[in-house]
């Protein structure tokens, strides 16, 4: 069949937010047709990230990817999406970056024939937007403060939710772009090795937080009067301190967090939580030479120093958890949160744990990271977790910080609401 028949096609578009699912369909095929699809996307450093599957066409010679199993390559299985969240780097042990929102990331997805030495018989780009149309991205440099601002598009005033991310020095404006989409101004704030903040500080400073909650709730565009916190990995460490000591916290979403302060100082006023020291030689190293630093920080209850009190909040936390987190062991922690506050007659919490998934649970179809230099060891460590798994629990988690989001930071809707997720 000449490849010209063949028609492969994005439904509903080849254009949509990157939170979105599409259907990828090829027509025009010979019946029972063996076929490989392939996607393909570069990211912002270069990195190329790929994923196949095997399909045999159906009797009118279609293959519908919502309804079609897969019968090998990079996933099996129905799987809408899973294209896209099953790439790999060629490079390994790379993340997918995108350092700035307002360009799509374009995934190349590539029709190939499954009997004839891989000929393309027909390919599509999807265009997977950051921002909605009449979003305002804007650079944040006030005072000591440096990121991006991101405000949604209409009168407002919106809720406001300030988006930690971790180590590394980089500023990460996907998951904000996407939130904001939602109806929420977000701050996508940097903390350290980003434009002049130092990358090397001998502490953090909880009153540079304080200058971002204070200067969010001064914009007209915002609804007060607390603000949203959402973090992951170190940064979550962060969330609950700021939880703990600043006002106008209304509502923290920490996924795959520590209990205790890690790595370097936390400072507020006169107040100094030193970092818990850990235990470097519980570092182990897989048989592939991969890192896996799982058990190296200790119970942070035996170092009371270190353990941030989360006793003192007033704010409403959402605790995420991955049961495969190779990084640290998040599901200990986030229990041993939930424990304190309980010892301290709070029930202003709720606990989400995710069996096989890895350290990484981040926005839909976000492509599966198993590994990548760690910030901190500047080694290639292993993060744990099933590709399949982390993509649904990437979905699952989505709906509820929103649901959470927007019922402890007064959004007027009574649709899929929830106080206890």
């Amino acid at each position: 069949m000449a490849s010209s028949q063949v028609r492969l096609r994005i439904l509903p578009a080849v254009r949509c937010l990157f939170d979105k699912t599409v259907h990828v369909k090829v027509e025009g095929l010979s019946p029972h047709k063996p076929l490989i699809l392939r996607s393909e996307v570069v990211d912002d450093r270069g990195i190329i990230f790929k994923a196949t599957a095997q399909y045999r066409a159906d009797e009118r010679g279609c293959v519908d990817v919502s309804r079609a199993a897969s019968l090998g390559g990079s996933y099996t299985g129905v799987e809408p999406m899973g294209l896209f969240w099953s790439m790999l780097p060629e490079t390994p042990h790379h993340k997918l970056l995108k350092k700035t929102v307002l360009t799509p990331m374009q995934v190349e997805i590539s029709a190939m024939d499954g009997g004839n030495g891989g000929e393309v018989l027909a390919s599509e780009i999807n265009y997977r937007e950051f921002m909605v149309e009449g979003m305002k991205r804007i650079p944040l440099k006030e005072g000591r403060l440096r990121g991006v601002l991101f405000v949604p598009p209409g009168p407002g005033p919106f809720p406001a939710i300030v988006d930690l991310y971790t180590l590394g020095g980089r500023l990460t404006e996907l998951r904000a772009s996407l939130l904001a989409s939602k109806g929420f101004v977000v701050m996508a704030l940097a903390y350290h090795g980003y434009e002049d903040l130092p990358k090397n500080p001998e502490y953090f400073d909880l009153e540079y937080y304080e200058e971002a909650i204070k200067y969010l709730l001064s914009l007209p565009e915002v609804k007060g009067p607390g603000v949203g916190i959402i973090s992951i990995s170190h940064s979550g460490g962060h969330a609950l301190a700021i939880s703990s000591f600043l006002d106008h916290v209304s509502a923290t979403v920490c996924i795959n967090a520590c209990t205790a302060n890690t790595l370097v100082p936390l400072r507020y006023k006169d107040i100094v939580i030193p970092a818990i020291p850990l235990i470097k030689e519980n570092i182990r190293i897989s048989k592939s030479g991969l890192f896996i630093t799982h058990d190296t920080v200790p119970d942070p209850e035996q170092y009371k120093a270190s353990l941030i009190p989360i006793e003192r909040a007033t704010c409403q936390f959402l605790f995420v958890a991955s049961e495969e987190d190779y990084n640290w062991t998040s599901v200990f922690f986030a229990k041993q949160a939930v424990s304190i506050l309980k010892r301290h007659n709070k029930h202003s919490y709720s606990l989400v744990l995710y069996p096989k998934a890895g350290h990484f649970i981040e926005v839909p179809h976000m492509p599966f990271c198993p590994s990548s230099v760690h910030a901190a060891l500047g080694k290639a460590v292993a993060f744990g977790g099933e590709p399949k798994a982390n993509a649904e629990a990437q979905m699952d988690l989505w709906e509820r910080v929103q649901r959470f989001f927007k019922s402890h930071l007064g959004v007027e809707s009574t649709q899929n609401q929830s106080g206890n997720e």
